[in-house]
């Protein structure tokens, strides 16, 4: 690049000899002198243009490279935590391995796909740094040419040669784009792949905990009843899903009922509502009035309705997924005229021992529609119904004064489990309060149209 530019100069100064003679006879050769002049000022201008588009090209792809890098070092990291994992499994298969027959040929596969993992990894971190090395090379050669672009030459031969220099740069250019398309395809796919690895991780500790001989589930009831349980013995373990999102990693998309089992849980049936983002675990809704909420301690920690309809899907049920955190509530009300509005809460649910406890992970200061149910259980909230009093209120039982179940405080800031009302609501102000509110929304006597409740891991709320 430094000859072409050298022998660029060269031109332009021949023809500057040449062309802008020493003797300035008569008025022609003044005009003819200034026409010069023209061309060169104009074709200078449009070659110096040309080069600043490609350095702001060259940076806009530095940019890029940065990005990729980025998501290497966290792949990488990934890709270490996977082996840790792996390892770990491996001793405690070792373990009990007179218990768990193919076991071992599930972590050797495992190991496997780890380390296929790590080679790709490998061959990745070497195209990045072959790219990286081009890159340099190819700011190098723009910034030869921009630096030279002060003294560029008039005429066929030097216009031509400048000419094929910025097409040669061009298509390096899109040469090296495409090799960024691909490098992110690929760390695409590898991210998928890492994905269903953890799943398998997942599975496997379940087995390792598990007999041999377990029951399983029996094809689900055309109601999609909440409380019913099904129950069938089988030769060898059957791989389930965890939640909602297990099942979105392994391929479903179809929002349905599907059967889950938790860690050191028994199986039981589930309303996933799938989206782009990933699977989430309905465990209320209302929307019809047509299942009664003023139920029971017993009926809330079991569950109760129809899993294609309203239904509370169990405090029991609810913990079994959630118990190790790592969970986020996502709340979507809807008012009567069909506004809609969404609200998102890290949470932990304690056990039965702490009458499945309440506690929203403070991030900061709450919004003033997050403020309904956040700054109430900020420290435990017991849940509460009619026959098990444990709200905060001394002298009065918020479950029976207002209806349903729920983690109340004072009994005034929010009930999703409360009387449903069609529109136009009760004129009577304590009826109006017995419904479906959240107060930092449409205050505490409007009874809401629908609500729905989900659960997924925190880690699909990054994706989204």
């Amino acid at each position: 690049m430094k000859t072409t530019l050298a022998t660029l100069t060269l031109c332009l100064v021949v023809l500057m000899a040449t062309g802008f003679p020493f003797d300035r006879k008569g008025a022609g050769a003044a005009k003819e002198k200034r026409v010069q002049w023209d061309d060169v000022n104009v074709i200078a201008h449009g070659l110096l243009q040309l080069g600043q588009g490609l350095k702001e090209h060259v940076d806009k792809t530095k940019v890029q490279m940065r990005d990729i890098s980025t998501k290497l070092k966290v792949f990488n990291h990934t890709v270490t935590e996977l082996g840790k994992e792996s390892q770990r499994l491996r001793s405690e298969g070792e373990a009990l391995r007179a218990r768990t027959h193919g076991v071992e040929d599930r972590e050797g596969q495992l190991l496997n796909v780890t380390a296929e993992l790590r080679e790709k990894a490998e061959e990745m971190q070497h195209e990045r740094k072959t790219m990286s090395e081009r890159m340099s090379r190819l700011e190098e050669s723009v910034d030869s040419l921009l630096q030279g672009g002060g003294v560029l030459p008039n005429g066929n031969a030097g216009g031509a040669k400048n000419n094929s220099d910025a097409r040669n740069i061009q298509l390096m250019l899109e040469t090296q784009n495409r090799r960024i398309d691909d490098l992110m395809e690929r760390i695409r796919l590898q991210q998928e792949k890492l994905d269903k690895q953890n799943v398998r991780i997942r599975t496997l500790q379940s087995q390792i905990q598990q007999s041999r001989l377990r029951p399983s589930p029996k094809s689900s009831n055309s109601d999609g009843s909440v409380a019913s349980g099904v129950t069938e013995q089988r030769d060898s373990p059957v791989e389930m899903p965890s939640d909602c999102h297990e099942l979105f990693l392994r391929g479903e998309t179809t929002s349905g009922v599907y059967i889950v089992q938790p860690i050191n849980s028994e199986p039981f049936k589930v309303f996933c509502e799938m989206t782009t983002d990933g699977g989430w675990t309905v465990v209320q809704r209302r929307q019809d009035g047509s299942v009664d909420f003023d139920q029971l301690w017993q009926a809330y920690e079991k569950g109760f309705g129809s899993l294609n309809g309203e239904f509370w899907l169990g405090l029991e049920k609810i913990h079994s997924i959630a118990k190790d955190g790592g969970y986020i509530l996502d709340i979507k009300l809807s008012d009567w005229g069909d506004d809609l509005v969404s609200v998102r809460l890290p949470f932990q649910l304690g056990g039965e021992e702490s009458k499945y406890s309440l506690r929203i992970s403070e991030v900061g200061t709450f919004s003033t529609l997050e403020m309904s149910l956040g700054t109430d259980a900020t420290s435990d909230l017991p849940f509460s119904t009619r026959d098990q009093d444990n709200d905060q209120k001394i002298d009065t039982n918020c479950a029976k004064h207002l209806s349903g179940g729920w983690w109340f405080s004072n009994c005034g800031r929010s009930n999703l489990n409360g009387r449903y009302f069609q529109s136009p609501p009760p004129k009577q102000r304590h009826q109006r309060k017995q419904g479906i509110f959240w107060k930092t929304w449409r205050g505490r006597y409007y009874p809401l149209k629908s609500s729905r409740m989900m659960i997924a891991p925190s880690a699909i709320q990054n994706k989204s």
